[in-house]
């Protein structure tokens, strides 16, 4: 029997589990699913936008695999520094599949960007998905307008989200902390701003529909500013998606004011170059003007702007961290690999591998994790023959239970499901998240033993 660890639940993750049951042939395989969160499912739980219930809806297909006979989750489960050592992982099974993701944003390097009331779109995203290492608050107290710098989907995600209703948030699973926060929000104007043009943008269409079909929020896009793309004047030849998006824009451009009481200003050709003070905290956004190169950027006019706003998330990109007891490249901000086996040194380290953000970059949709994961599980079990000779122990389980850990397994999440039921129900909603470590961990120790 070949044992295999996979270090993630998220998509990656599950799907690396979900390839090793599908294609490992006798003696068979057997994977535990680790996870630092005692809640499965990682960006799916947590990083997907609460009312985008139909991309949630993959939690039922990741949920699948996890019931599986031959898999295993083990959440509350720390791997590195104050939890297991990689090395010891690597004594207790024949090969593990890291698909850690990328956990940290990208910053934009310029002054002020410390100010209170400036954020990561991240920071913002764990906050009113319940991630139980979100301490952050207020993000939107006393804000009028907002700034979101970036022009994909995530940055499209948390503008919608500033921008909508309590009654339409009130039946996702949001936090009620975050939903009676937004539903107080004073917030009118939103601008996501891009310092390259629409032709450019990473949004997917989708999402960008999704801006104009929100209450009483009108979408301004200046159509002066858009004919600085030469691809925008003339998008015959952008690929489909893109020419969709430059569509949508279109649209926007050309329709007349509506006086409706919320606005969002889709802004391009616009880099920042400091987040300025008022009263302490953030007021305004200085950007500079961009003009295209010629060489698919851009380069910067020495015109500025203030954009007003008490709010400033960016959302301009992940990093992935690294691990102690892993190889880095800092630059890529991933593992070193070759096809999903980790390389240290240049040379494959046998019964180590990647797959996910963590492996090939943050980059991609959720699905683009499948063929990744299967890239890696084709190599592992290509190795599986020799990788099996070591001995490891019957049940890892057991002897990580004997050196103090006490993972949550799968009947403490149904239990952390059923208090999220119960959470819910008393405030009249559906299913509400715990938004803290201690009362998740609390009412995974309901669990039957």
């Amino acid at each position: 029997m070949l044992h295999v660890a996979v270090v993630g639940s998220g998509p990656s993750g599950v799907y690396s589990a979900q390839s090793l049951v599908q294609q490992s042939q006798e003696p068979g395989v057997r994977v535990d699913v680790l996870d630092r969160l005692p809640c499965p499912y990682g960006l799916v739980r947590y990083g997907v936008a609460p009312d985008h219930e139909k991309i949630k809806s993959l939690q039922n297909n990741l949920r699948a695999v996890l019931e599986d006979e031959r898999v295993r989750f083990l959440g509350g489960v720390e791997v590195g520094p104050g939890g297991v050592p990689v090395a010891r992982l690597r004594e207790l099974y024949h090969a593990v599949v890291y698909c850690v993701g990328a956990a940290t944003d990208r910053h934009l390097g310029v002054p002020g960007e410390e100010l209170p009331g400036s954020w990561s779109a991240t920071e913002f995203v764990s906050w009113y998905s319940a991630h139980p290492d979100s301490v952050a608050d207020g993000f939107i107290l006393g804000a009028r307008s907002a700034v979101v710098i970036g022009v994909g989907n995530v940055a499209v995600d948390v503008t919608r989200m500033l921008a909508r209703g309590a009654a339409e948030l009130s039946p996702t699973d949001m936090p009620q902390a975050a939903l009676t926060a937004l539903a107080a929000s004073k917030v009118t104007e939103v601008s996501m701003v891009g310092r390259r043009g629409p032709s450019q943008a990473r949004f997917t269409t989708k999402e960008l529909r999704e801006l104009g079909a929100l209450p009483d929020t009108e979408v301004v896009v200046d159509p002066e500013e858009l004919a600085l793309d030469p691809a925008y004047l003339d998008p015959s030849d952008l690929p489909a998606a893109q020419r969709r998006n430059v569509e949508v824009l279109r649209g926007w451009a050309a329709a007349p004011p509506q006086g409706r009481p919320r606005r969002i200003r889709l802004r391009f050709f616009l880099r920042p170059v400091e987040l300025l003070p008022d009263g302490g905290r953030v007021g305004a956004v200085r950007f500079e003007r961009t003009v295209p190169d010629g060489q698919g950027g851009v380069t910067g006019t020495g015109r500025y702007e203030d954009i007003e706003a008490q709010l400033v998330l960016r959302s301009v990109g992940y990093r992935g961290v690294p691990i102690e007891g892993l190889p880095f490249d800092a630059d890529r901000g991933t593992v070193p690999n070759l096809a999903g086996r980790i390389l240290r040194d240049g040379t494959i380290s046998p019964g180590e591998y990647v797959a996910g953000w963590i492996k090939r970059g943050p980059t991609g949709v959720i699905g683009t994790n499948r063929p990744c994961a299967k890239e890696t599980v084709t190599s592992l079990l290509e190795d599986a023959a020799g990788l099996v000779r070591r001995d490891v122990p019957e049940d890892p389980l057991a002897a990580l239970r004997a050196e103090g850990l006490r993972p949550v397994e799968w009947a403490g999440w149904q239990a952390i499901e059923r208090a999220e039921a119960e959470l819910g129900a008393s405030f009249g909603r559906g299913v509400v998240k715990l938004p803290d470590w201690e009362s998740l961990l609390a009412a995974a120790r309901t669990a039957p033993s």
